[in-house]
């Protein structure tokens, strides 16, 4: 593994604080403290019949600057800026993701075209890489919506983030074609996409919120959905790599993605969290996380 320092890119933000009301006798703050983003590329090379890709670090942000409750959870949108967010191979969010005042939510703009990414727009992720951890999202979608939420991402040049990370479906069940393709439902909302259906399907209809829990721990991967836990399945084991290879993102179809989803998370089995621009409306707010080293 070769590694080559390309450049560094001052990213710096704008310095504020945000009061938020925890009970009558206890205020926490979020501080916003500025940084500079670095960027170094990580050349990984073709080994096994796979291709080589190169891999995008860049500086994370400090988690102690989000405040942590009592159950130990972090708080990582505060719902009313986008502090410790970027765009995927980005320093900054694109235009298209907008703060909700109104929802106190994270909200994409959709430009009517699908996948076919506008030029202010692209996913985005949490500046900060997670191992073992549970991350609690809420959102919602406007009739015929299609996102997703993303874990153990990395950012690799020149692909998108799916080709690194597993992603739980964020659909609008009942008018989205999605949810009548791919396998026994597999691809319907807090499902494994294209691989686990998520069992019982309890999502909500669209311009209602829903709950999605996602648990990584040592491999064991869980999704709840609304309450009820949905899937679980087991990073980095022989059944794994079946499933990679019984679906898009096989050896055959897609190397390359093959590649990253087969060491998901890279060697050190961690990343980024993620949520997708499909070219529709979407909402998420109450994103938190809970660190389970």
């Amino acid at each position: 593994m070769k590694l080559k320092k390309v450049f560094i890119r001052s990213g710096i933000l704008c310095v504020a604080i945000a009061i938020i009301s925890c009970g009558a006798a206890q205020v926490q703050k979020i501080v916003q403290k500025p940084y500079t983003i670095q960027t170094k590329e990580i050349n990984v090379p073709a080994k096994d019949n796979l291709p080589g890709y190169t891999v995008i670090e860049k500086t994370q942000v400090d988690l102690t600057c989000f405040p942590k409750d009592k159950n130990g959870y972090h708080t990582l949108f505060d719902g009313e800026s986008f502090y410790g967010w970027r765009g995927y191979n980005k320093d900054v969010v694109p235009g298209k993701w907008t703060v909700d005042a109104q929802e106190k939510a994270i909200k994409f703009s959709g430009t009517g075209a699908g996948e076919a990414q506008a030029k202010d727009g692209g996913d985005i992720i949490f500046a900060r890489k997670f191992k073992n951890f549970e991350v609690s999202i809420d959102w919602k979608v406007s009739k015929g919506a299609n996102s997703g939420i993303f874990y153990l991402a990395q950012e690799v040049k020149d692909q998108p983030i799916y080709v690194s990370a597993p992603e739980s479906q964020v659909l609008d069940n009942d008018n989205h074609p999605d949810a009548k393709l791919g396998t026994d439902g597999n691809r319907k909302s807090s499902s494994l996409y294209d691989m686990i259906p998520a069992v019982p399907q309890n999502a909500k209809p669209f311009g209602e919120w829903n709950n999605t829990t996602i648990t990584v721990y040592k491999g064991t991967v869980i999704h709840a959905q609304n309450g009820k836990t949905v899937l679980e399945y087991h990073l980095w084991t022989p059944q794994w790599t079946e499933m990679l290879q019984n679906c898009k993102f096989s050896q055959k179809k897609w190397p390359v993605a093959f590649a990253l989803l087969n060491n998901c998370g890279g060697d050190n089995h961690e990343g980024y969290i993620g949520l997708q621009d499909h070219g529709d409306d979407v909402w998420f707010k109450n994103i938190k996380i809970k660190i389970l080293d």
